[in-house]
């Protein structure tokens, strides 16, 4: 995926890992399931070129007070009942200048990400780690194919509005209901759907895969971008692929895994 001989190849960019302590200064809910936090403070070094990047939230335990652990040869170091589960973000919008980072949470009722988005309030706070590095796509294509679930739509959206108006863009999003559905502001030809599970459990429905087997592509070539459930991910890269995509040009991500905490999965 880095042919440098390839002016399409994705290229691959390390950055300095850093941590920071930062504090919630405001909580928006999007939608009734995505609950957006807007976070204060130190963000000098911050980079994340790519829509597909990743912060790491650190949760700590309940009665541990979130505090930057020591870094060692192996990265943080914490204390023996202090460890912290963690859980990737993509930062949606964030201002070095300013000081202040936006992450996009799923409200799905279960985990510590879940549960520390549903208690969020000003002045709580909040250590987040990198990016580690990003995978830059040139916007060198015909056209893009970004389709996922709604833990997948905080990287869509970004990736939506960051195009410019020579890219041509199809989208598929999978969500519970119209309730949830999410605009964008886009100079890109955007055709946007989305998909209602409708009660339905994520993970359990073929919404996305039936969407994209269904759907008349444009002429060109593409950069396919899917993520959401592990299983979903893998069936439409392999549909991609029988299609006669170049499997270079694909990213398929499994963000989780229906009945594995914390899996992830990249294609």
């Amino acid at each position: 995926m880095t042919d440098t001989l390839d002016p399409r190849a994705p290229r691959r960019v390390r950055h300095e890992t850093r941590l920071r302590l930062l504090t919630v200064e405001t909580v928006t809910d999007m939608t009734p399931l995505m609950r957006r936090i807007h976070l204060t403070g130190d963000m000098t070094g911050f980079v994340s070129p790519a829509h597909a990047d990743h912060i790491k939230a650190f949760l700590f335990p309940e009665g541990v007070e979130p505090l930057l652990p020591p870094m060692g040869p192996n990265g943080a170091e914490f204390q023996p009942g202090t460890r912290p589960e963690m859980r990737d973000y993509t930062p949606r919008h964030w201002s070095v200048a300013e000081g202040w980072i936006e992450l996009d949470f799923v409200l799905h009722g279960d985990g510590p990400a879940s549960s520390w988005a549903a208690e969020a309030a000003p002045g709580k706070t909040l250590v987040i780690g990198g990016p580690r590095g990003s995978m830059v796509v040139p916007m060198t294509f015909d056209w893009y194919l970004l389709a996922g679930d709604e833990t997948a739509l905080p990287a869509i959206g970004r990736r939506i509005e960051e195009l410019g108006a020579n890219a041509k863009i199809l989208a598929f999003i999978e969500v519970e209901n119209s309730a949830e559905e999410q605009r964008f502001q886009t100079a890109a030809d955007l055709s946007l759907t989305y998909l209602h599970r409708n009660g339905a459990s994520a993970g359990t429905t073929t919404l996305i895969q039936d969407a994209i087997a269904a759907a008349t592509f444009p002429a060109g070539i593409a950069y396919a971008y899917i993520a959401g459930e592990v299983a979903m991910s893998r069936a439409v890269r392999a549909d991609l692929e029988a299609r006669g995509f170049n499997p270079e040009y694909i990213k398929a991500a499994g963000y989780w895994n229906r009945g594995t905490p914390d899996a992830h999965e990249d294609h």
